[in-house]
C-alpha cells in the first residue's frame, strides 16, 4: 500500500503508462512484423512496520517492449475528507494505479520484494495487459475495498484466474487455519492492533477457510501461486516459470519488537479491574457509591458500545456480525449515568445493574462454548462492570436496611 505522494502523481503516471504502452511509431519508421512479447509477473512485498503494511502487499508487473509497469491495487489517501468515518462505515474506496519500475519499488528498503514470472501464452499475457490498462483509467480505477475478500492481493489473483480459466489448478493444501489465526500471526507483535481486530470482527473469521480464501494474504498468495499449475494440452505446467528477488530484505519483514506487557491492552484491562475493585470495596464499606466513578466507567463502556454496535449493525464491513462481544460491550451501559440522578428511576437503575450482572456471568461461563475466539484482555474487561454493578446492588441493599437515601 502507498502513501499520499503516489496518490498525487497517479494521474500523471497513468498518462505515462498509456503514452509508453500505446504510442504510435514516429513518422518515417518502418513497422515491424515481430510482435512485442508481453511478460506478466506477480510481485510480493513482505510486511512493513506500519499498521497498513503488516500483511504485506501484492502488485502485478507487466513488461511490454520498453514499457515496464507495476499495477498497484493498494492505493488510498488518508487525507480524503471523511476518510476515517468512511473507513469505520466500511465504505473505503481504494484505487488501482500504474507506476514505472523505479517508482514502484521506491520506499521498500528493508522489505523483501519477490517477483514470480508467470508462464502465460502470448494471448493470456496480452489479455492481462489490456485488462490492467483499462482498469487503471480514472473512470475504472476506484473499487470498494474489502479487507478479506477484495484487496490488493485478491484482485491480482482474480485477474490471473480470469485469464487462465479452468486451466489453472492450485495443488497446495490449505493450512486449516481461520482468518483470525492468520491475522494473529501478522499482529503477534502488535498487541493493540490484535485487540482491535478481535473486538471488531466477529465469529465469521473463526471458521476454517479454504486455500483460495487464504490468498487474501499476499504472502499466502505468493506461496500458493508457486505451487499452482496450468493445463497445457493435458500436461500440467508450473504457473510460475521463474522467481527472483528484486529487493533484498528479511523474510520476516520490518516488524517492530513486541508490545511490552506494561503497554498492552491486557495490562490496562487488569489495571482498570484492580482500580474498580479497590473503589468498589471502599464504597461498599462506607455504604455509599462514588457516583463520579460510575459516570466515568459506564459512560466509557457505553460509548465504546455505540462504536461496536455501529460496526456490527450499520457498517458494511465484512465479518463483523454476529459478534458476541456485543454481550459485554454495548450502549445500554449509558442508562446508568443518564438515570442514576433521578430518584424515581432508582429501581429501574437497580434492575439495569442486575441485568448487567446476569448477562456478564452468562457471557463468562458460556464463552468457551461460543463460536468466537476472545482476546485475553476481554475477560478482565467483562468482569469490571460486573464488579461495579454488584457493588452498587450491595450498597443499595445496605442503604435500604438502614433506611437511608
Amino acid at each position: 500500500m502507498r502513501v499520499r505522494m503516489k496518490y498525487m502523481i497517479l494521474v500523471v503516471v497513468m498518462c505515462m503508462a498509456w503514452a509508453v504502452g500505446g504510442a504510435t511509431p514516429p513518422v518515417g519508421t518502418e513497422p515491424t512484423d515481430t510482435p512485442i512479447e508481453t511478460k506478466v509477473s506477480l510481485i510480493t512485498i513482505y510486511p512493513g512496520s506500519e499498521v497498513y503494511e503488516l500483511y504485506g502487499h501484492t502488485e502485478l508487473r507487466v513488461r511490454n517492449g520498453e514499457s515496464d509497469m507495476f499495477y498497484n491495487y493498494g492505493l488510498f489517501d488518508f487525507f480524503v475528507p471523511g476518510f476515517a468515518m468512511h473507513f469505520i462505515a466500511g465504505q473505503t474506496d481504494y484505487l488501482c494505479g500504474a507506476f514505472p519500475y523505479d517508482l514502484a519499488l521506491s520506499g521498500y528498503a528493508g522489505r523483501k520484494v519477490v517477483e514470480q514470472e508467470l508462464a502465460l501464452t502470448p494471448q493470456e499475457a496480452a489479455n492481462i495487459r489490456d485488462y490492467l490498462r483499462n482498469n487503471v483509467l480514472p473512470e475504472n480505477a476506484t473499487y470498494r475495498y474489502k479487507f478479506l475478500s477484495n484487496n490488493c492481493a485478491t484482485r491480482p489473483r482474480d485477474i490471473i484466474e480470469k485469464a487462465l480459466g479452468s486451466r489453472l489448478h492450485y495443488t497446495g493444501q490449505a493450512s486449516r487455519s481461520t482468518y483470525r489465526d492468520m491475522l494473529r500471526d501478522y499482529n503477534a507483535n502488535y498487541a493493540w492492533e490484535e485487540f482491535g481486530i478481535d473486538l471488531a470482527l466477529g465469529s465469521p473469521i473463526d471458521t476454517v477457510i479454504t486455500l483460495r480464501q487464504e490468498m487474501f494474504s499476499p504472502m499466502k498468495l505468493m506461496q500458493h501461486m508457486s505451487g499452482a499449475t496450468v493445463d497445457r494440452d493435458g500436461v500440467q505446467v508450473p504457473l510460475v516459470s521463474s522467481t527472483r528477488v528484486l529487493v533484498e530484505g528479511s523474510d520476516k519483514g520490518l516488524i517492530k519488537d513486541p508490545t511490552p506487557f506494561i503497554l498492552s491492552p491486557l495490562f490496562f484491562a487488569l489495571l482498570l479491574l484492580i482500580i474498580t475493585l479497590l473503589i468498589t470495596r471502599y464504597d461498599v464499606r462506607r455504604g455509599k457509591a462514588s457516583k463520579w466513578y460510575d459516570v466515568l466507567l459506564y459512560t466509557l463502556y457505553g460509548l465504546w458500545g455505540i462504536v461496536l454496535f455501529f460496526i456490527i449493525f450499520i457498517s458494511t464491513h465484512e465479518a463483523t456480525s454476529p459478534n458476541y462481544n456485543a454481550l459485554w460491550l454495548h450502549p445500554f451501559y449509558l442508562l446508568i449515568p443518564l438515570l442514576m440522578w433521578f430518584k424515581r428511576c432508582r429501581k429501574f437503575v437497580h434492575g439495569v445493574h442486575r441485568t448487567i450482572v446476569l448477562v456478564l456471568i452468562f457471557t463468562l461461563l458460556a464463552w468457551p462454548l461460543l463460536p468466537q475466539v476472545a482476546n485475553m484482555a476481554f475477560f478482565p474487561l467483562m468482569v469490571t462492570p460486573m464488579v461495579r454493578s454488584i457493588g452498587n446492588l450491595l450498597i443499595a441493599r445496605k442503604q435500604a436496611r438502614r433506611g437511608t437515601n
